[in-house]
């Protein structure tokens, strides 16, 4: 797609064309983990406990991601904004900057998550029956801490130049290859845990080098020259706090997934916390297209914001909004009325269905509405709200959730407390957030994006 089409082509097409290769390719990404799930899950025998092992490493994956959306949430927008604004220059600058800047970070958090994974992995829940299995999981995926980096937080650069496509072929290629080796490492080679993180790395590594490899070449608008790969601070903290609000969002997932495990192994044992992977991993599934959308989304507001279209900022949204609630609806609705279905993907164990499903309801329903966040809340990043998006994320986990967790698992609810404060978070959150957005978007528009 010519960058040009991103400020004059119809906007539901636009908007369509952009997000179905994001979407697919957040899809496709979010079986990295969720076939990980899938194939363990139904290991004769121990695949209770795998599951519920490398579910407890979910947080310091989420951590992980969370720090390539600091710069790829942030950058991504702000290199559009400059192609809008017609600064080619500033634009290729913020590039080789996040590039430097993601390098530096991933070797520092395989550091730290090495030097401490064991008390973390206690801590965010694992048992003496599922410790092995978290450590064997973890062991290998942390080195792929840097393909991970730089997949994630280099990809916003391809779609903010409208290259879609491109963008979801990086992500496919990677995420095809996992579905193939994980069965292969899992059970021809036997080594269960240890062979889906292979399997993981392996993937992730050529998902990095296609990512790379494109923005260095000559079709990317925006070009990556590794002589200029450095840290400037001067370019790298208006990204940074753009992306500080993607990065909440994702780090606070942390924090949740590590509150609902320990509160859960705590009050109920191993089988609550592997109930738990599963609905993890159904949300997840659940949110990939939003992800997907959104990320179609947010470059395209940026550059229309950028090239002061106030009227198409404002169809570009409503558009998305309606599409997203749709989803959110039709798809928790899904898992309401099937629980047991979307639960067996996951496991067979006969005692896992029987307790999980009649927590489903408790966990997902609040989720029906929460296109309104999603989208208004990307919206805002691609608005260059850093601080009310800011607000929004925290608002939603550490204000809410983190404190409904243990309050009401504290009352005669026990463990389906733990279930309901995703619900009424989720819910509570969504109706706030666009709230919050209707009200402030007409003077967001009116003062327009700021000049270099």
């Amino acid at each position: 797609m010519e960058q040009s089409e991103l400020g004059t082509r119809s906007v539901p097409g636009l908007v369509m064309k952009l997000a179905i290769p994001m979407i697919v390719a957040q899809l496709v990404n979010g079986l990295y983990s969720i076939v990980d799930r899938i194939y363990l899950g139904h290991i004769e025998g121990t695949g209770a406990e795998i599951l519920t092992g490398v579910g407890i490493t979910y947080p310091i994956i989420l951590l992980i991601t969370a720090f390539s959306n600091l710069i790829g949430s942030g950058g991504g927008p702000r290199a559009a904004i400059r192609l809008g604004q017609k600064e080619q220059q500033k634009a290729e600058e913020i590039v080789a900057v996040s590039t430097a800047s993601l390098i530096v970070m991933s070797v520092i958090l395989m550091i730290v998550f090495y030097a401490f994974k064991t008390p973390l992995l206690y801590a965010f829940g694992a048992s003496e029956a599922t410790i092995g299995y978290a450590n064997e999981y973890l062991m290998v995926y942390l080195i792929g801490t840097p393909f991970v980096q730089l997949t994630l937080g280099l990809n916003p650069f391809i779609s903010a130049q409208g290259k879609t496509m491109m963008s979801m072929l990086t992500v496919i290629i990677g995420a095809a290859l996992n579905i193939i080796l994980d069965p292969i490492f899992i059970f021809v080679f036997g080594m269960g845990a240890a062979g889906a993180a292979i399997a993981t790395v392996i993937s992730q590594f050529v998902s990095a080098l296609y990512v790379i490899l494109f923005l260095a070449g000559k079709s990317s608008t925006l070009r990556l020259r590794f002589k200029d790969l450095r840290i400037n601070f001067r370019v790298l903290m208006p990204i940074l706090a753009l992306g500080v609000s993607p990065f909440i969002m994702s780090a606070t997932e942390a924090a949740i997934n590590v509150a609902f495990n320990s509160r859960l192994q705590m009050i109920a044992g191993d089988m609550a916390v592997g109930t738990m992977t599963i609905f993890a991993s159904i949300l997840t599934f659940i949110n990939m297209p939003l992800t997907g959308m959104n990320q179609a989304l947010t470059p395209l507001v940026s550059y229309n914001f950028g090239a002061d279209l106030k009227d198409r900022v404002k169809e570009i949204y409503f558009f998305a909004l309606k599409v997203e609630f749709l989803y959110c609806f039709i798809s928790c609705s899904i898992c309401n009325i099937f629980p047991r279905t979307a639960i067996g993907l996951f496991t067979s164990d006969p005692e896992m269905l029987a307790y999980a499903t009649p927590y489903m309801k408790f966990f997902i329903t609040g989720f029906t509405i929460f296109g309104l966040q999603s989208c208004s809340q990307n919206t805002f990043v691609g608005l260059g709200q850093a601080g009310k998006s800011l607000f929004l994320a925290i608002f939603r986990k550490l204000i809410l959730l983190i404190p409904l967790v243990y309050i009401l698992s504290s009352t005669s609810l026990g463990v389906t407390g733990v279930f309901l404060a995703e619900s009424i978070s989720d819910a509570t959150s969504a109706l706030t957030t666009f709230t919050i957005f209707m009200t402030t978007l007409p003077g967001i528009l009116r003062r327009g994006a700021p000049r270099p």
